[in-house]
């Protein structure tokens, strides 16, 4: 069993992520996940999380999650307004960023880390400031997903805007850096 904790601020599409992410394994690859968002009425900008447990086998709990395998932060804003990305964490964990250089000065610098410039692949390919679908494709490009389930399920998702949603997945995926 592997677990995920997103990090993000409202309106960036995290609990849409791990929806896609849940569905794209368990639709697109057979395996069995299940997504749990922690939201309540807060309003865009203001700090969101979403976890997603993924398995071969069945999943017979249904919680958040508190020991993560993997750590995605959507915007490194999270960080100044309070969250810290760290709780749960162990030295195994691996981190998954939203940025456009590898960082040293941060909890994370001495995890496995990956970085992605998801902010400006989303304005560039879906023109708005939502990096889901790049986030989605920097997940595949980590080792979580494969990228055709990720991009199916985005494609499917966006409709109209599939493609371009698409497009960001993947150009994620190829953009992707490790530290």
């Amino acid at each position: 069993m592997k677990q995920v904790k997103m990090y993000g601020l409202g309106g960036q599409g995290v609990v849409t992520a791990a929806k896609l992410f849940a569905e794209a394994v368990a639709i697109g690859e057979g395996k069995n996940a299940q997504s749990i968002p922690a939201y309540g009425h807060e309003r865009r900008g203001a700090p969101v999380y979403a976890d997603v447990i993924f398995s071969e086998e069945p999943i017979k709990v249904k919680s958040f999650v508190y020991d993560p395998d993997y750590i995605v932060i959507f915007d490194l804003a999270v960080l100044d307004k309070g969250v810290d990305v760290m709780v749960g964490s162990n030295p195994k964990s691996i981190f998954v960023i939203n940025a456009e250089c590898i960082l040293t000065e941060y909890p994370f610098a001495n995890h496995e880390v990956y970085y992605v410039g998801a902010r400006g692949i989303a304005l560039d390919t879906i023109g708005s400031d939502i990096p889901n679908s790049a986030m989605l494709g920097a997940m595949a490009g980590a080792g979580l997903v494969g990228i055709n389930a990720v991009t199916e399920v985005v494609s499917n998702y966006f409709v109209k805007a599939g493609n371009s949603n698409a497009k960001a997945t993947k150009q994620a995926f190829d953009r992707l850096r490790k530290n």
